[in-house]
């Protein structure tokens, strides 16, 4: 009995707890879980074949396109003409169709190698399509992957397209994409530096894409004679300018990763100046540095001639010195809507000859700092020392100013 006692016991707890484990409670209702719901896919508007390729059927195609033109991974070129689409000319932008040319590199007229299509390099000496270009074509589409930047030469090769479209009664078709880099900051260009790195009179990052921005450059008459182009956009699904968004092809040689991309608003400034951004090492615009600036940091690197890349960088075989901004959060700067200043405050306080900093004849390949900030002041206000806070203020009312207009030609949240 002693050894039956416990085992009668827990049968009896066994037959229970399979009563309760099998019965609802009786004083709790059951708790509901939500489920979560997914996270859609963005959809560029290239890859929203459906809603254009209708339109394409019997007609003559032109395509101003790069690398970054693709339908899911395929170039998009490749997979219009696998389809049958009539492209009769293919224009190519800054670093040509293929993407391979470096910055500011002559590019040249071809016949694409993989399709037998003639490619016109609108970077050079011709920056739009001729008329007679233009008249051998029905439609012409237009799909660039922009960085939302005044002094990135996307949104100019836009508005040279379509000006050719205006004077030629041609539709523009815009497949339309994120822009990595939405936020609005910056002072707005005095038309007075108006240069090829500045054309429009918008700030640093002007917060738009492509589709946004043309309607932009109707809606404020910025064709000559205040023309204006047919367009019609294919929008992103699923995007706002509020998200993140991983480009799935890099737009130029020198902008080869996500994190140069998120840092070019800021790192571009130093083109105006002695410091180079690591153009001639493989993390272009993720590093800045100059000889001079020995003794003041640790961390170096050092430029070398890289094809497609850098042929001749500025400090070719010189180590630089100065600061590696790979690991640095870039978050902060779409969360803040602001681009860093701190770094080029920093590296004149550091820079040992300073009336060399802004040096531009130092080197041919060097921009001009006015051209590339839009005003005169920006330089006198570093050397003076002066706050960001203080630059900032001298930048209003016009950047205010520019965030209420740019309202109206917003096609996303």
């Amino acid at each position: 009995m002693y050894y039956r006692f416990p085992v009668a016991i827990l049968a009896v707890c066994a037959v229970i707890a399979m009563g309760l484990a099998f019965k609802a409670p009786v004083k709790h209702e059951p708790l509901a879980i939500e489920p979560v719901p997914a996270k859609k896919p963005i959809i560029t508007g290239a890859d929203q074949t459906s809603a254009y390729l209708p339109s394409l059927k019997g007609k003559r195609i032109g395509m101003l396109v790069n690398q970054t033109s693709i339908i899911g991974n395929v170039p998009m070129v490749d997979s219009l003409h696998a389809l049958g689409v009539k492209i009769v000319t293919i224009f190519g932008p800054e670093h040509g169709f293929r993407g391979n040319a470096s910055n500011g590199e002559h590019v040249s007229n071809e016949v694409d190698a993989k399709t037998g299509i003639p490619v016109v390099s609108l970077y050079g000496k011709q920056r739009k399509p001729s008329k007679e270009q233009m008249a051998k074509i029905d439609l012409m589409i237009f799909d660039l992957q922009d960085v939302g930047c005044r002094f990135y030469t996307t949104i100019n090769s836009l508005r040279d397209i379509m000006e050719a479209c205006a004077d030629n009664n041609k539709e523009l078709l815009i497949l339309d994409r994120p822009n990595p880099n939405g936020y609005v900051d910056g002072a707005i260009l005095d038309m007075k530096y108006k240069s090829g790195i500045g054309q429009f009179p918008i700030p640093w990052t002007h917060g738009m894409t492509i589709g946004e921005f043309a309607k932009m450059i109707n809606g404020e008459g910025w064709l000559p004679q205040k023309k204006q182009c047919k367009i019609r956009i294919i929008p992103v699904k699923n995007w706002s300018h509020d998200m993140d968004y991983t480009l799935p092809v890099f737009p130029s040689p020198n902008l080869n990763s996500q994190q140069s991309v998120l840092l070019y608003p800021s790192i571009c400034l130093f083109e105006g100046t002695r410091v180079s951004q690591g153009r001639g090492t493989y993390v272009p615009f993720t590093v800045l540095g100059a000889p001079a600036l020995k003794g003041q940091y640790e961390f170096n690197f050092t430029p070398v001639s890289i094809p497609g890349k850098a042929a001749t960088p500025l400090y070719q075989n010189e180590p630089c010195y100065g600061l590696d901004l790979g690991k640095v959060s870039v978050d902060s700067f779409r969360k803040a809507g602001k681009v860093n200043l701190r770094w080029i405050m920093e590296m004149y306080n550091a820079y040992p000859d300073k009336e060399k900093f802004f040096d531009r004849s130092y080197s041919a390949q060097m921009g001009n700092i006015d051209f590339l900030t839009g005003y005169a002041e920006f330089k006198e206000q570093i050397i003076a020392g002066v706050s960001e806070e203080t630059i900032r203020k001298s930048w209003e009312p016009g950047l205010s100013n520019y965030k209420k207009m740019r309202k109206k030609y917003l096609l996303y949240p």
